[in-house]
């Protein structure tokens, strides 16, 4: 088993609310700051999640800034010595006049990324749309970007339309560079509930592997999503040309944050009022399993790469490891914590490749999935939103492992708050 490689990567999402366009490589100021990178490359990475987004490429865009920045950008990661897994589309709908549920949203993307590949063919790692699942659920479930939906048909549509993208991407990017490889990224939380909400909870479980299931080939006429996905408008031609698997990945990278496990709770008095929601058919609460007395083995990190590695079998990374918070102490143990679960799974013989430390330069208005202008800025590993950079126990902890060291530190003698007793504001029924 090859050594666990420390990659990292910069908060990149450029998303559309509303008549208005947000773009997180300007909000974190990495944009105006091209020695960020030799900041990173001086941690020791060498593998670097980076964006060249449809919608900063494509001229006309309000966030658009042309080839010329991303061509001086990748030939600074090249003068470094890093690797980029170049990403094409971050929770993003493609430019103002297309988008997820759009005829020719996924040739849009092809057409980008056939540019891309041939203008940086040496590039090796590829991430065409970054978790298409947790995407169309954001935009067409919850309702938080463009299209603004709140239907279960648009949501469906929109992943498939985002795993087809991934398709003609794939081919578009092969034809210019047959040496390339491809990343597929997923948020693949986990579904408890009260034995009232157990449907749900199913429900849900099942859905979490939807958009790898179409990229890997699975969804042919006897998968149990088919006559679900063509019910509700998916073209079936579509999902005949992902049942080939030519889309299939060559590498899963599985993000997980603290509040991608959730509880499911038809309890509704223990809960504030804002937390209150249901499916149409029942009300209840939607919140994160930590905040609630679950076992801890039940769920987290180990949890979700066993159960990603025993059903794909493929070659996996953790491609985002990040805690929200401005407290270092506990984004290094949710780091950690994050090491430790790829090393145990490395242990098991699990083909595990690398953790990636996530939003590097940190992230803004996050806590409100982008829906609101606060300026909330959550700091990363090298913060220098304000122009100042600055070194972090973060950054520390980063360098040691990413130098092939154990990191050791007083603040990891204590317990994150999601493991701590004092995290829970419900009992499990």
């Amino acid at each position: 088993m090859r050594p666990l490689e420390m990659w990292g990567g910069i908060e990149c999402t450029v998303v559309r609310i509303g008549d208005t366009c947000r773009d997180q490589v300007r909000e974190t100021g990495h944009h105006d700051h091209p020695d960020d990178l030799a900041r990173i490359a001086g941690l020791g990475i060498r593998t670097l999640r980076y964006p060249v987004l449809w919608e900063r490429c494509h001229p006309g865009q309000a966030v658009a800034c042309g080839w010329a920045w991303h061509d001086q950008r990748l030939a600074m990661l090249q003068d470094l010595g890093i690797s980029p897994v170049v990403g094409l589309l971050h929770h993003g709908m493609g430019p103002v006049g297309t988008g997820l549920l759009e005829p020719g949203f996924a040739e849009g993307l092809a057409i980008h990324a056939g540019q891309a590949a041939k203008r940086y063919r040496w590039v090796r790692w590829w991430a065409p749309v970054n978790e298409p699942l947790t995407t169309a659920r954001f935009a067409c479930l919850y309702g938080h970007w463009h299209p603004h939906q709140h239907d279960e048909g648009a949501f469906l549509r929109a992943t498939v339309a985002q795993c087809r993208a991934v398709l003609l991407a794939i081919r578009a990017i092969r034809a210019q560079a047959p040496h390339a490889r491809f990343v597929q990224t997923e948020n693949l939380g986990y579904s408890f509930s009260t034995p009232q909400l157990h449907d749900q909870a199913d429900y849900e479980n099942e859905r979490r592997w939807l958009s790898l299931d179409l990229l890997c080939g699975r969804v042919d006429r006897s998968h149990p999503w088919r006559a679900h996905l063509v019910a509700h408008g998916v073209a079936a031609r579509d999902l005949d040309e992902l049942a080939i698997g030519e889309a299939a990945p060559d590498m899963i990278g599985v993000n997980h944050y603290v509040t991608s496990d959730r509880f499911l709770d038809h309890r509704l008095p223990l809960y504030p009022q804002r937390l209150h929601g249901g499916n149409g058919q029942m009300a209840y609460v939607d919140t994160e399993a930590a905040r609630v007395d679950l076992p801890i083995q039940e769920s987290g990190w180990v949890t979700a790469l066993r159960d990603t590695w025993q059903r794909y079998g493929l070659p996996m990374a953790i491609t985002e490891a990040h805690l929200g918070c401005n407290d270092p102490r506990e984004q290094v143990r949710w780091l950690m914590e994050a090491w430790r679960a790829a090393l145990s799974m490395q242990a098991e013989k699990v083909d595990i490749r690398a953790v990636t430390a996530w939003a590097l330069l940190g992230l803004v208005d996050w806590d409100t999935m982008l829906c609101e202008r606060n300026d909330r800025f959550e700091p990363g590993a090298l913060p220098a939103h304000d122009g100042v950079p600055r070194s972090t126990l973060l950054s520390e902890a980063i360098a040691s492992l990413a130098q092939g060291d154990q990191f050791t530190h007083p603040s990891l003698l204590g317990l994150g708050w999601w493991q701590r007793e004092d995290r829970v504001h419900a009992k499990r029924a």
